[in-house]
């Protein structure tokens, strides 16, 4: 029961007219976002700032796995974090409402092109899975791509520093796609560029 002086302190702090009704219990839980979700959910697009596409998805996984990583919700992309058998428990919605912020977080950094891949997917491990399923044989295609862009580069009408900042990028991108180049092979890709006076 509220006492009369709580009732007068909240009639005169509050523009709203008293209620003659009792106050009813509610049903409804209110789940407070934790610091990380929102930081997370908030920042992604500052933190990933280039959309995926069919060309960057080897740069693009380890941006956002890092992401996810730093704010201890990586377990929602690899399906570590499973939701909780009780649908209609707390701790699912919980999860649920983890999973469908970071869904949507996950959204905003894929292009319209790769969009239409997981937009019916209803949790970030379903994304997650899909984007890889179909993305991943692109990237063993692009790695093959870069290796004969490497085989091929010349110095030609480049300066010096263009020309090994050129192949820097091929390399590190080789690398990001899951593939190696031994330090000896880039040296040799380097000096086969460079014109034979």
């Amino acid at each position: 029961m509220v006492s009369r002086a709580a009732t007068v302190d909240q009639e005169s702090t509050s523009s709203n007219p008293p209620s003659s009704a009792a106050p009813m219990a509610s049903t409804t839980t209110a789940y407070t976002i934790p610091a990380n979700l929102k930081f997370l959910v908030s920042n992604i697009k500052n933190l990933i700032p280039y959309p995926l596409t069919a060309d960057n998805y080897p740069i693009w996984r380890t941006q956002i796995l890092q992401q996810f990583l730093a704010n201890d919700y990586a377990g929602h992309l690899t399906g570590q974090a499973s939701p909780p058998a009780d649908t209609s428990s707390a701790d699912y919605k919980l999860w649920h409402t983890a999973d469908s912020n970071l869904l949507s977080a996950l959204f905003s950094t894929i292009s319209q092109s790769i969009l239409p891949y997981i937009i019916t997917s209803t949790t970030t491990h379903e994304a997650w899975s899909t984007l890889e399923r179909r993305l991943q044989p692109t990237s063993r295609s692009r790695v093959i791509q870069l290796k004969n862009e490497l085989y091929h580069v010349q110095l030609k009408d480049l300066t010096i520093q263009q020309y090994l900042t050129n192949i820097k990028t091929i390399v590190d991108n080789i690398s990001a796609s899951g593939s190696k180049i031994e330090p000896e092979d880039t040296i040799i890709h380097i000096l086969n560029g460079l014109p034979s006076t």
